[in-house]
């Protein structure tokens, strides 16, 4: 990656990272399906993150002014991708997000509820701060291949993963080639790391995905997908 230099780990930490590629890496199909681009894009700010707490409730609160003109600088930084199909979630706040993009492009939103953030469970309202000891507990394990950890009161890593690859099986079979999906950050870096064959659970760490930042994926639901660029930073390789 230009202009970025690889930090450098120690031979644990490598292993570490090796395993968890093998582990995350799913099995790639031969039948050499119709391959399509598929941008995901965090949504901009809404009030819930501007209060710093956790609200994974839908539909949700509405962008704040300041994540409504991100949305339509993400709209204008992106628009020359020329998507040809336009998704959000049911919360609000990834429709607000879009629609910059489907004024531009002419195009329709589908809302798509498998798009939607990882439900918090018992720790919806609580401090966004305290989110890596608590509502990301399970999803870590997860990442590490035990997909049976479950938030409290909410969803396992299983649960996750057949919801939102639902949505993404409903992205492919409307035939659009390169879609953009309005999604929410756990969900995109979640499924996306669970998802492709070259994982990179670093860019968790160095580049946890912000307001309207975006990921690519390249693939289809049944040959498997590829990361192509987690939002400029390639693939973190």
């Amino acid at each position: 990656m230009a202009g970025v230099r690889k930090p450098r780990v120690l031979p644990l930490l490598c292993a570490i990272v090796l395993t968890l590629a093998t582990l995350l890496a799913p099995v790639a199909g031969a039948g050499g399906y119709r391959s399509i681009t598929l941008t995901f894009v965090r949504h901009a700010q809404s009030a819930g993150n501007a209060s710093g707490l956790i609200d994974s409730s839908t539909p949700g609160p509405p962008l704040t002014d300041l994540g409504r003109s991100q949305a339509v600088a993400s709209a204008q930084r992106l628009a020359p991708q020329h998507y040809d199909g336009i998704f959000a979630s049911t919360m609000i706040r990834t429709q607000q997000t879009a629609q910059p993009m489907a004024d531009t492009l002419g195009e329709p939103i589908t809302v798509l509820p498998g798009l939607h953030e990882v439900e918090a469970g018992i720790y919806e309202g609580q401090p966004e701060a305290s989110a890596v000891d608590t509502y990301f507990s399970a999803p870590q394990r997860w990442l590490r291949g035990d997909r049976t950890a479950r938030i409290p009161g909410s969803i396992d890593g299983d649960e996750f993963d057949a919801r939102f690859d639902g949505a993404v099986q409903q992205i492919y079979d409307s035939g659009d080639d390169k879609p953009v999906a309005y999604s929410h950050g756990a969900a995109i870096m979640l499924w996306v790391q669970m998802n492709v064959a070259n994982p990179n659970p670093q860019l968790l760490m160095q580049h946890p995905l912000d307001n309207t930042d975006y990921v690519v994926i390249k693939g289809n639901p049944t040959d498997g997908w590829t990361l192509a660029d987690w939002d400029g930073a390639g693939t973190g390789e």
